[in-house]
């Protein structure tokens, strides 16, 4: 990813943040057989760690383990915020070119297999952090029959566990825009046209300080 100081995100915790609130990964791997890529969730270890560290639990169906060499080398795990079309019309009269903005991570690190018993745990968090939201929620584990249940399921995944190692983001929201340009955009993206974007919106007024 290309390195532009003005939109360089460095900040562990916003990269913590973005990953709570965009868990949707992809997950790549240059193996013996070439490049691969997969697509699943992941979640934050909360618990310990330092003010600077970043730590990812998931999982992959098999034999995406296999293809992917998990745990043989590093993995690039590539995290999505909000992005979309910038059209020039919304900025001045002066001739300019589009553009998108976005927030991305990538985010490196040698992924540990994790046994069956923290996979599990791993599993049953995942199902809670999406559920949570659900107005009579459905928990991996409950009953005994769920418990059954999800010991059959754990043999058709793996769980890891990944400490970042090294990340690159990137938070290009129109940082090198005047004020004035800004509003319009952020007009435009929380209306009802074809590029409407209420997610990218809120992710510019973070950095903008914006009010409206």
């Amino acid at each position: 990813m290309r390195h532009n100081p003005i939109f360089a995100l460095e900040d562990p915790a916003e990269i913590r943040r973005l990953i709570r609130e965009h868990p949707w990964a992809t997950l790549i791997s240059h193996t013996d057989s070439g490049l691969v890529a997969s697509h699943y969730p992941v979640l934050l270890e909360e618990e310990g760690g330092g003010a600077d560290e970043i730590v990812l639990v998931g999982h992959v169906g098999r034999p995406d383990e296999a293809l992917h060499e998990l745990g043989r080398h590093e993995l690039l795990v590539i995290i999505q915020g909000p992005h979309g079309y910038i059209s020039p019309g919304w900025y001045d009269p002066a001739p300019a070119v589009p553009t998108w903005n976005f927030i991305t991570a990538h985010l490196h690190g040698t992924p540990e297999l994790l046994s069956d018993d923290e996979n599990l745990r791993v599993l049953g968090r995942l199902v809670d952090h999406f559920e949570e939201r659900m107005p009579e929620p459905r928990r991996l584990f409950g009953t005994d029959a769920d418990a059954a249940y999800a010991a059959r399921i754990v043999a058709g995944t793996v769980g890891f566990r990944l400490s970042v190692s090294r990340f690159t983001a990137k938070s290009k929201l129109s940082q090198n825009k005047p004020a004035e340009t800004v509003a319009r955009i952020l007009g435009v993206l929380d209306g009802d046209g074809p590029y409407a974007s209420p997610g990218l919106a809120a992710e510019m007024r973070r950095v903008h300080g914006a009010d409206r």
